[in-house]
Order: structure tokens, then sequence, then C-alpha cells
């Protein structure tokens, strides 16, 4: 058993519920591992969380709901940081580190129906709720007749405000309905042949300080290796794209046999384009196929829907 100085731990977390459920989730683990370190939450708001009214696309996608807690972190206010990957941009600052990615959660979208049970069941024109455009962008190109609205709010205003709209339904990550005890208002699982998930979805990232060595150990034992290196590979491709995590971009990477596969995409806001690749990869080749499968996608016609996204063509 590691042999500690360390005397507490102060965990860093948004407020809403979904957060509080995966820093509680991270203090149990921790407790049972070191039941003589005293393990606390302390709740810092972000700038995602401040702004409720806006859709993530116009007021930016990197660091809006975590830039406050590494400012926690750099001025040692707390010792570690739990987040949902997704939300953790791709260059991270250089004194932090993501110390473990535990086991991952369900990583697909989900479909919430408001008296329809399938998104198969749709009718023509249905008016469907959606946070991002990753996710308005791969429905309208499953299905162009579809009137995509943006929604914001934690999960259980989410579905509140579904259950007292006249909307169709809404689409969210399985993971936190999964954590939140919610799988009840689950109507559909949406593939990922139809809707690839975003990078590192129902993953959670546990960030400390790159100088603090002991605790980093101390995380170590809750890091899940196959998990580590599928969300690595799909945090690549999307830092190869130079994209935040608000970018029009699916990736998601499985475990086979002896091996690992990689869907990913990049689609036209508007659904019109929607360009998918795949690609195979070990331990070894993980970083050159990570961005060979960039590479394809900008080939194939990525390079064009970012070109535009950077123009704010879409906008």
């Amino acid at each position: 058993m590691i042999s500690s100085q360390t005397k507490s731990i102060i965990i860093g977390s948004r407020g809403s519920a979904l957060a509080l459920w995966q820093s509680n989730y991270i203090k149990g683990r921790l407790e049972f591992l070191y039941p003589d370190i005293r393990i606390s939450i302390q709740i810092i708001k972000t700038t995602g969380d401040q702004i409720v009214d806006s859709p993530l696309s116009l007021i930016g996608g990197k660091g809006l709901f975590t830039a406050e807690l590494d400012q926690a972190l750099l001025s040692n206010q707390v010792d570690i940081a739990v987040h949902s990957l997704k939300d953790l941009p791709t260059d991270c600052h250089s004194e932090l580190i993501i110390a473990a990615i535990p086991v991952r959660e369900d990583a697909r979208d989900v479909f919430v129906g408001n008296h329809i049970s399938s998104i198969d069941d749709l009718p023509i024109g249905a008016t469907i709720a959606a946070g991002s455009l990753r996710r308005k962008a791969q429905l309208l190109a499953f299905r162009p007749d579809l009137n995509i609205i943006d929604i914001r709010g934690n999960v259980p205003t989410r579905i509140k405000k579904l259950r007292e709209s006249k909307w169709d339904g809404m689409v969210l990550a399985a993971a936190g309905l999964n954590r939140l005890s919610l799988q009840n208002e689950i109507t559909d699982f949406i593939e990922p042949e139809i809707m690839i998930p975003a990078p590192g979805q129902g993953a959670l990232a546990i960030e400390c300080r790159l100088a603090d060595h002991e605790l980093s150990e101390l995380l170590f034992p809750l890091n899940d290796f196959a998990t580590q290196l599928c969300v690595t590979a799909e945090r690549i491709v999307l830092g190869e794209l130079g994209g935040g995590c608000q970018l029009p971009f699916g990736a998601f990477a499985i475990k086979n046999a002896d091996s690992y596969s990689i869907s990913a995409c990049i689609a036209a806001p508007e659904g019109t384009s929607l360009i998918k690749a795949s690609s195979s990869f070990t331990n070894d080749t993980l970083n050159n196929s990570s961005k060979e499968l960039a590479n394809k996608l900008r080939l194939q016609g990525g390079d064009e829907i970012l070109t535009r996204l950077n123009s704010n063509y879409y906008k």
C-alpha cells in the first residue's frame, strides 16, 4: 500500500447535480483506498455555469466549464479537479496533468422522447432539443427535415423543460442520465453509426498539479488503461483538427480483442455534409494512427468545413 504524507485532499467541482455526483463518486473511491485521508469537495463556479442563455457554440468552446477549476488548482485552492472529460480542452495547462481516467460509462447519446419512443418514429418536421453543434449537425445529416433548437442547463432542468414543452424530444448523453439515476427517461439509444459521441464522452478526468507527484501516485489506482487509450486517441484526433469541445466533431474508440478501433466524423452545422472515417490502433501506434485519421477526415472534405467554421461562415 502507498505510504502517504497527505492528510487531506480537496476536490474542486462544479455545482451541478451531475458534477457533484461525479466528484462524490471520486471522493468515495479515494476514501475506500485511503481511509486515513480526509477528503472534501469545494464548489467552483465556471463561466459555462454562469452564462445559461446562449448556445455554447456562440460563447466559446475551450475551457467554458474548466478554466476556473484549473485556476483553483494552480492557486492551491483545491488539490484535484474532477471533470467530464469531454469538457476538458485538448491543450491542458502545462502545470497540470490528467492523473487518472476511471472506467468509462456508456458513451452513447440517447433520445428522450415526449410521447415518442424512438427517433425512428419522429414525424416530419419534428422539433428536437440539442445542446451542441455536434448533435445538431449529425441529427440534421440523419434527418434534414428536423427542427433543432438549442438548449442549455443541467440534466434535470433540460428534462423539465422538455416535459413542459411541445417539443418531440431531446438528445442527451447516456452517462449523465445513468449517473443521476434517470435511466427511465431514456426512450431510445442512438448508436454511433447514427451519432458518433463527443471525444471523451462518458469518461471522467481527474486533474492535479504536475509537480504534485505524491498525489498523482495516490490517484493512479483510479485509472483504467483501456479507457485512457480510447479517450486519448479521440482527443488526439480533435487536437489535430484544432477544435474545441464545441466543434461539430465526434470520435469514439473501443477496445477489441487485441487492438482498438476508432470512428470519427466532422459535419457541417446544418447537416449538409458529414465526413466519416475510421481506423485501428494499438498502444504502440495510437499517436500516429490518430493523427492519420485526422488527416483522412481533412482530405475527405473536413478541411472545407473547418475553413468555413473558422471564418464564421455558419454563424
